[in-house]
């Protein structure tokens, strides 16, 4: 009967253990749901108890979807917890895509769940997209940040001019997904300055009327394909730089001269080849000649043993050869003095 007894009172503190701790897991649960059920109940967010605790489960933040959901009920909107969790879910950010929603609907602009969480979820801020929608957006062209503080073209002239425009842009919520960003909008701006500039007949023409610019590039269709929608294009300065086109014509005759230069180098050189081997060709001559001559008296001789010359007719040889030296040596005084005279 005793172990009766105590067997029961064994269970009977058992269960007290399990009540206590039963309570103090509900109130813990209580104390940290209860306030934001009592946010959901007083606000008419549509959210109970005990989807609070699911979120838990689930790895949902239950205090974003609670203020997202507060948000837009409060603003009129009609969302449901299930695709915000999804989006809480998938990595989105579900308070700025309920901000976005709020402000598209108190801008009268058409923006639905899906696609506000399809832009969100593609690396876009799209409550900032909504803002440009209402707010444009004014983007300086070339970009400061890229180093470049004017457009530089040449016109028709050769004459520089350096040109800055702002470009006035609005968000296109529907070209959001899939569209460029501004980069391509400067770029395009860019190329549509450079074009008008370079066909111009002459640099005064455009200092005459800036607004020539503005209007020609804006009548291109720069915006297409992009998630921007341009205003305007306003030209803020334009100033005169340098005179290309007589410094590529500078340029050009610096470059010919030096071509010519080189050219005559070339024949100077080719000349002074030719004037070498002349030199070498006549030394060569020279030296037929001395081997010539140096026969002769091997003929003399010859001639001698072989009887067909006389010592006489030797001697007469030798005076021949003494008067032609003479006469040589004469001749070459009276140029001399001849040319002293002269001078």
């Amino acid at each position: 009967m005793e172990a009766t007894v105590s067997a029961i009172a064994n269970w009977v503190y058992l269960l007290i253990v399990l009540a206590v701790i039963v309570a103090i897991v509900l109130l813990f649960i209580v104390a940290k749901y209860f306030g934001l059920w009592i946010q959901c109940y007083t606000t008419k967010a549509g959210i109970g108890f005990l989807n609070l605790i699911g979120m838990t489960f689930r790895k949902v933040n239950a205090a974003v979807i609670v203020r997202a959901k507060i948000m837009g009920v409060k603003a009129g909107l009609l969302l449901e917890t299930d695709p915000l969790e999804a989006h809480y879910l998938a990595g989105g950010n579900v308070p700025n895509v309920v901000r976005a929603l709020i402000a598209a609907n108190r801008a009268g602009i058409d923006l639905g769940f899906k696609q506000a969480t399809a832009i969100d979820l593609a690396g876009r801020d799209v409550y900032e997209a909504v803002a440009m929608s209402v707010r444009p957006r004014v983007i300086d062209c070339p970009d400061p940040a890229k180093g470049r503080a004017t457009i530089d073209a040449v016109a028709m002239d050769g004459i520089q001019l350096k040109a800055k425009a702002r470009v006035t842009v609005r968000a296109n919520i529907d070209r959001l997904i899939g569209g460029a960003t501004q980069e391509t909008i400067i770029a395009r701006v860019g190329e549509g300055i450079v074009t008008t500039i370079g066909s111009a007949a002459g640099f005064k023409k455009v200092l005459e009327n800036p607004d020539l610019i503005s209007q020609t590039v804006l009548s291109k269709g720069l915006d297409a394909g992009t998630a921007y929608e341009i205003l305007s294009i306003d030209i803020a300065d334009v100033d005169v730089g340098e005179n290309i086109g007589a410094k590529l014509q500078a340029d050009q005759a610096e470059a010919d001269k030096r071509v010519a230069q080189a050219k005559a180098e070339e024949r100077r050189a080719m000349a002074f080849a030719r004037e070498g081997e002349m030199r070498a060709l006549t030394q060569e001559n020279r030296a037929k000649v001395v081997l010539a001559e140096a026969e002769i008296p091997k003929a003399i001789s010859h001639a001698f043993r072989e009887g067909k010359l006389g010592v006489m007719d030797y001697y007469a040889l030798r005076n021949i050869q003494a008067d032609t030296r003479m006469r040589d040596s004469i001749g070459g005084e009276d140029a001399g003095t001849k040319g002293d005279t002269k001078k």
